[in-house]
C-alpha cells in the first residue's frame, strides 16, 4: 500500500533537529528566539499537522506562531522553617499546558480571530514555539463553508480562555471518557459536589 506525503511528512517531524536535519533546526530556532513573540506567518510549518487540525489554504485561516516561555513554576521561599524538600519553590507543575498558555495569549493578541487549534514546531532552552491556527469569523469564505462556519457563532467566542481548543479540553481531563470519568464534567474542578446532591 503506497504512503500519502503527509505521512512522509509526519515521520521527519518526529525527530526534526536528526540527521542532515540538525543544522536547519537549530538556525529557525535561532531566529525565533530573537524574534518576537507573536508572528504571523504566510503558511503553515507543518502542513499534514495542521490539515488534521482543520487548516484550509483559502483565505479566512491565519497562521500565528507563538514563543512561550518554558519549565515549571517557580515560587518564593516561605518564610517559615521546612525540611528543604517540603519548601515548594521548585518543580512545582502548572495547572496549563505550555501550548494552552499559547493559544490563550495569541487570542489576546488577536481578538477578532477565532482559535481553531495549535500544535509544536520547536523548543530550545528557554522557550516552546507553537503555530497556532486561527479563523477570521468575518470572511465571507469561511462563513459559506459548511465544514468551518460552526466558528462563526457567538457562542464560540474566546475558545481557547474557556477551554474549547485541544490543548484546553486535554488539560480539564475531557478526553477520559466511560467508566471512572463520571465527574470529570465540565470539568476536573468544575463542580466539587458533582452527583451528590448540590
Amino acid at each position: 500500500m503506497s504512503r500519502s506525503m503527509y505521512s512522509y511528512m509526519a515521520d521527519a517531524w518526529k525527530r526534526p533537529s536528526s540527521g542532515d536535519r540538525t543544522k536547519v533546526y537549530r538556525d529557525r530556532v535561532y531566529e525565533w528566539r530573537n524574534g518576537q513573540s507573536f508572528v504571523r506567518v504566510d503558511k503553515p510549518l507543518r502542513l499534514d499537522r495542521a490539515r488534521a487540525l482543520g487548516y484550509k489554504a483559502k483565505t479566512g485561516f491565519v497562521i500565528v506562531r507563538a514563543k512561550v516561555r518554558r519549565g515549571g513554576l517557580h515560587k518564593r521561599r516561605p518564610i517559615r522553617g521546612r525540611h528543604p524538600k517540603h519548601t515548594g519553590i521548585v518543580k512545582i507543575t502548572m495547572g496549563k499546558s505550555i501550548r494552552r498558555i499559547a493559544e490563550e495569549r495569541v487570542q489576546k493578541h488577536y481578538p477578532n480571530l477565532r482559535i481553531l487549534n495549535s500544535y509544536w514546531i520547536g523548543e530550545d532552552g528557554m522557550h516552546k514555539y507553537f503555530e497556532v491556527i486561527c479563523v477570521d469569523p468575518m470572511r465571507p469564505e469561511i462563513r459559506n463553508d459548511r465544514t468551518i462556519n460552526w466558528i462563526v457563532a457567538d457562542n464560540k467566542k474566546g475558545r481557547a480562555q474557556r477551554g474549547l481548543t485541544g490543548a484546553g479540553k486535554k488539560g480539564r481531563g475531557l478526553y477520559h471518557k466511560g467508566k471512572g470519568a463520571e465527574k470529570r464534567r465540565p470539568s476536573m474542578h468544575g463542580k466539587k459536589n458533582f452527583g451528590r446532591g448540590k
